[in-house]
């Protein structure tokens, strides 16, 4: 069977994918080697098992992939670290739900139980994410998968929380964090989402306890603003400027709190904005982050009112300060005892209205904290829970990025970075939640903590023998274990044992972390501190977990909207890879170019080109499409257009295949360059060829896959398939052209189609390989798969700028000479005379040179030099630069039709020239109108006289025919 009859008559993405990455999984392409003085290693951003892989993990994922494989061809000891994170929230909200709709909650459940059901949901879905992943077409080394709760990992997070403990760096205390009502777990500043709401600012009037004070202007009163009348019952203070000398004489004195009755201070703090609203602000130190700050400054108690569901309490509890363990309890009134939050609301407001003690309402924009995964209102909430004292890490994660250790690209982001550190606060990690590494803490019955890595080794630790212990029930924040993930993947134990594990040595620091900025001190920022802290070389330098954080856009939709579920405009990467039908098509609403209500024009729209299959655009055209659009930092608006032109792109280059080999195969092929043999053709696309590989190199070595992408794309498509391919026809199918000539056509023909191969590889990985394993052996390049060829590097010998020159005159000259014949109406059979004007002698040398492929290739006569001076006779004409391209219409047009054609073009001219002429004449109009658009329109009439002087000219010239 000949190589050519090896591949399918079309192109088709799915024929030529399957069984593919199989083959190169089970052949252990992907597994690193420790043979090379140079290495590189990504760690996959640990996607969550929650389901499935979305457009920013398909778009992530070819990036990472691009610059594995690139390095892998360049030589490099190559590792991409793959694995999943257990992603503590999301998973256990997915499976409570999944329990919810079967009537079960996870306290039905009880724990033990209920993890082994997140066990199960882990397998399936982790399992589901990692055959997503292997359908991008992305070489992780699988054998070396992770997951964030494998017990290797889990031990390092024991190890690394128990060595913060005992460095002082962890600590647990109580303090206000931001509360989940439904999750009833504290979440991060980050994980909550302000959104701006219109709600009201009740403004309440609080009493002087001393009948006799008042204020300046004679109230017996202070009145205080709130957005949450609700945590009134909460108060402990009412604050004032320091400065404000309305209130200055009432500092110290106190106020009594409505409802409650209990005598609160007032206290001058600069926090409050003596010129907002009445100056005097309420102060709930157990409710309020600012509050909680204003009573840490003046000693004042916190009142906790709420329960975890933001219920009121039956006893509020009542801490001197945040060192207290067990609160005093105060009482509250019968009728708010176990009101909802928004109930009590309505009742505190209700109250003050009957007693008067409510001054008034206003309508006020506030923004209310969400949880980004429940959706609901955050509650603050005084509890305790363990924190990371910042300070001590963030300064050497500073350093590491002022110094240069780490790069970020593009470089605006090395500012963002460094703003979110210089403001850092301490790391609360401890989450409420069942599903993730559970804190290494036990208590015993009066309270007290001690922290281990194990039970036993917790009581030979603190020599507590046989008393009853209880481990913590909280876990750590999922992004306390990712913090560890570039040197807990790698088998790190924090032991001397490092310095002799080989894949440690090698593969860490890793080279890039490839991330959007949006996680950036999610993620970025912690694995650098963790890793600086717990890291060293053999020399006992602290390392960071990466030298370059390449930082992405996010992915949106072709009108730039962020993509979500409710907006109807999600795609599925699969989907766009193996295409749908039309049925789920028009119920996942995913096409990303109509809105959801708009089904019907989605059907009507898409019918046949689902029908015929053409959404299945394959993985290249995909992959092709991302690294297109990943300019860096910028979010992409992803198109299903561009996907759509990249599979054409696939065709091309399969149908360039099938074309060369048609030519190639059987035939003489020298397996060594000639280029004495070599002609224009030859000379010009090998030293585009070396152009091509520095511009694409540059782009990966500085990040730029949007600019490697576009090299490939100009070279194969415009350069080698528009031109070269098409140069060559003339001479393979001339008869009188030497053998020797022809062998060396046919080897430039396969060598740029291969070497061509192995540049695109990195980005379009299947076709690349179905492609290259059938003809790199016919000129002596052989090799199982593309994968581990070399990646082509330039040589500078072989660029040849005058080829180039001269190739750029005849594609100028034939260009112009096509667009003639399309203007005239000619076909191509005919041979035409051309005259060239504005030549210089350089020039004219130069175009002689070409001269014979020139008539050649444009079906051309005759070429002749016309003198600057010279007159040309009436003619169509194209530009070139300077120099004008002629071709006389004398013998070539039939004067009555283009006599026909500009008597028209006269008609239409003398109407518009007519209409200005007559506003112009208008004085009301030249009086009225702004003098700019009076003198726009002078300029129109000026250029409609001209252009008619020339059309009148032309139709002289065609009668004189």
């Amino acid at each position: 069977m000949s190589i050519l009859d090896q591949l399918s008559p079309n192109y088709n993405p799915a024929e030529i994918e399957s069984g593919m990455y199989e083959k190169w999984e089970s052949n252990g392409y992907f597994k690193p080697t420790l043979d090379k003085d140079k290495s590189f290693s990504i760690a996959l951003p640990p996607p969550n098992v929650t389901g499935s892989l979305h457009m920013g993990h398909g778009f992530n994922n070819a990036i990472m992939d691009a610059l594995t494989r690139y390095h892998r061809m360049k030589g490099y000891n190559t590792l991409w670290q793959g694995g999943t994170d257990h992603a503590g929230i999301a998973t256990q909200m997915v499976v409570e739900r999944q329990l919810g709709q079967q009537g079960i909650s996870r306290h039905d459940l009880g724990r033990e139980k209920f993890l082994e059901k997140v066990w199960e949901w882990k397998e399936l879905s982790g399992g589901n994410i990692t055959r997503q992943i292997r359908r991008l077409g992305s070489s992780v080394d699988w054998s070396r998968e992770r997951f964030t709760m494998d017990d290797e990992l889990s031990d390092v997070v024991k190890e690394v929380f128990v060595r913060l403990y005992d460095e002082g760096l962890i600590y647990r205390k109580k303090r206000l964090v931001n509360w989940d009502t439904k999750l009833h777990t504290a979440l991060s500043d980050l994980e909550v989402e302000n959104h701006d709401e219109q709600g009201n600012l009740w403004h309440f009037n609080y009493y002087f306890a001393d009948a006799n004070l008042s204020t300046k202007d004679g109230k017996n009163y202070l009145t205080v603003a709130t957005t949450r009348p609700e945590t009134l019952l909460g108060d402990t203070a009412v604050a004032v400027h320091p400065d404000d000398e309305r209130y200055a004489h009432l500092i110290g004195k106190t106020v009594i709190l409505p409802i409650t009755n209990r005598e609160i201070p007032i206290v001058a703090d600069d926090y409050v904005e003596k010129d907002f609203g009445t100056g005097c602000v309420k102060i709930t130190p157990a409710h309020d982050f600012n509050d909680y700050e204003v009573g840490s400054r003046h000693n004042l108690p916190l009142i906790n009112i709420f329960d975890v569901n933001a219920n009121i309490l039956t006893e509020f509890e009542l801490f001197e300060n945040a060192e207290q363990k067990t609160p005093n309890l105060i009482s509250v009134p019968t009728q708010y005892q176990g009101l909802d939050r928004y109930i009590a609301r309505k009742k505190v407001v209700e109250q003050a209205q009957n007693e008067n003690w409510l001054e008034k309402i206003e309508p006020h924009q506030l923004k209310t904290p969400k949880g980004d995964r429940s959706g609901t209102v955050i509650e603050p909430l005084l509890t305790d829970q363990w924190y990371v004292k910042i300070d001590e890490l963030a300064k050497p994660a500073i350093d590491a990025v002022q110094n240069g250790d780490i790069k970020f690209v593009p470089e605006q982001y090395t500012n963002m970075y460094m703003a979110w550190m210089r403001d850092i606060k301490d790391w609360c990690i401890s989450r409420q939640l069942w599903w993730g590494h559970r804190i290494p803490a036990w208590y015993d019955d009066n309270g007290n903590f001690y922290v281990g890595r194990s039970e036993n080794e917790v009581r030979e630790k603190y020599n507590l023998s046989d008393i009853a212990l209880r481990q913590d029930d909280d876990v750590l924040d999922t992004w306390f274990s990712s913090a560890l993930w570039t040197f807990s993947t790698l088998g790190w134990k924090g032991t001397n044992e490092d310095f002799d594990n080989a894949i440690l040595q090698t593969f860490h620091p890793t080279s890039v972390l490839v991330t959007g900025f949006d996680i950036i001190f999610f993620w970025v920022a912690r694995m650098i501190m963790m890793t600086l802290h717990f890291v060293k070389d053999k020399n006992g330098k602290p390392q960071v977990p990466f030298k370059t954080v390449y930082v992405h856009g996010l992915v949106r939709d072709s009108e730039g909207a962020k993509m979500s579920k409710s907006k109807g405009n999600v795609l599925d990467p699969l989907d766009l890879i193996d295409g749908i039908d039309l049925e789920s098509l028009v119920a996942k609403r995913t096409t990303g170019l109509m809105k959801p209500q708009d089904a019907p024009k989605i059907e009507k729209a898409t019918r046949k080109e689902f029908e015929n299959g053409i959404n299945a655009f394959g993985t290249d055209a995909l992959r092709f499409t991302f690294c297109a659009l990943a300019s860096t930092g910028r979010d992409i608006k992803f198109d299903l257009k561009r996907v759509e032109g990249y599979r054409n792109f696939c065709n091309k280059i399969y149908n360039a295949t099938r074309f060369v080999l048609m030519n190639v195969d059987g035939k003489d092929i020298h397996q060594m360059a000639k280029p004495e043999l070599w002609e224009l053709p030859e000379q010009w696309i090998i030293s585009r060829l070396q152009k091509c590989e520095q511009a694409v190199n540059l782009a990966f070595d500085t990040y730029r896959l949007d600019l490697a992408s576009q090299s490939i794309y100009d070279f194969i498509w415009n350069e080698y398939c528009d031109w070269y391919v098409e140069l060559t026809k003339p001479v393979l199918n001339d008869e009188t052209i030497s053998d020797d000539r022809k062998a060396q056509v046919r080897y430039v023909l396969l060598s740029v189609l291969e070497t061509a191969l192995r540049l695109t590889h990195p980005i379009m990985p299947f076709i690349t390989e179905e492609i290259w394993t059938k003809i790199a052996v016919m000129i002596g390049r052989g090799g199982e798969t593309i994968m581990l060829a070399p990646y082509p590097v330039a040589n500078p010998e072989r660029i040849n700028e005058t080829a180039e020159n001269d190739m750029h005159w005849l594609q100028g000259l034939i260009g112009a000479v096509r667009n003639i014949r399309g203007e005239m109406n000619l076909g191509n059979a005919k041979l035409l005379p051309v005259l060239l004007q504005n030549i210089n002698e350089g020039e004219k040398t130069q175009i002689q040179r070409i001269e014979p492929l020139f008539k050649a290739l444009a079906k051309v006569e005759s070429l002749t030099f016309l003198a600057n001076d010279e007159k040309a006779p009436l003619s169509s004409s194209g530009v070139i630069g300077q120099a004008v391209v002629y071709v006389p219409m004398k013998g070539l047009i039939d004067p009555a039709v283009e006599l026909a054609r500009l008597n028209k073009e006269l008609e239409k001219l003398t109407k518009q020239y007519e209409q200005i002429k007559n506003k112009l004449a208008n004085e009301s109009f030249v009086a009225k109108a702004p003098p700019a658009v009076v003198s726009a329109e002078r300029e129109k009439l000026s250029e409609l006289e001209g252009q008619i002087g020339k059309v009148k000219e032309s139709m002289g010239e065609i009668e004189g025919l």
